[in-house]
């Protein structure tokens, strides 16, 4: 199974997504780790080359009847469509989740307050959440609203999503 997260910086996406992974015993992509690894390798104009990486690491696990949870804020329909096809070339099913922090005021408080636990990597100012181009799914994913919930709130939210649509 391939868990298609997604999501603009700051709704949740990456407690929810590692938690999951955690909890199936699945291999865990965050894109943040892969890009900053890049970084680190001395190249600072990344462009797709975090997601492409990403895909291929996905495919492999997939092919292996491995489990896998991307995290990624996921923003364009062509992205997205790459991780449907990257579980569609390994034969597996893929669902979709959207992580949105619907309460905007919320949602600028966590960005402006969240630390980061890759080191060097940069976080994104709430300016930079505003003005980031974040297309709408054509295909309906499962959205979890994480505003006025804990994590453990959202998670257990998720997981009854997951549940009724027979994940």
């Amino acid at each position: 199974m391939l868990y298609i997260f997604g999501g603009l910086p700051g709704t949740g996406k990456s407690s929810l997504a590692s938690r999951l992974a955690s909890q199936r015993g699945a291999v865990y992509l965050r894109i943040d780790t892969i890009e900053q690894a890049i970084r680190r390798a001395g190249i600072d104009d990344i462009g797709p080359q975090g997601y492409g990486v990403a895909y291929g690491i996905a495919l492999e696990n997939l092919r292996l009847g491995l489990d896998v949870v991307t995290d990624s804020v996921n923003p364009l329909d062509i992205t997205r469509m790459a991780w449907r096809e990257t579980a569609v070339l390994a034969n597996r099913p893929f669902v979709e989740i959207e992580i949105i922090c619907s309460d905007s005021e919320e949602h600028r408080t966590r960005v402006k307050s969240r630390t980061t636990d890759i080191a060097g990597l940069k976080l994104p100012t709430w300016q930079d959440v505003l003005c980031r181009t974040y297309e709408p799914w054509p295909m309906a994913p499962i959205v979890i609203d994480t505003a006025g919930r804990s994590v453990e709130q959202s998670m257990a939210d998720m997981i009854e999503a997951l549940r009724l649509q027979g994940y």
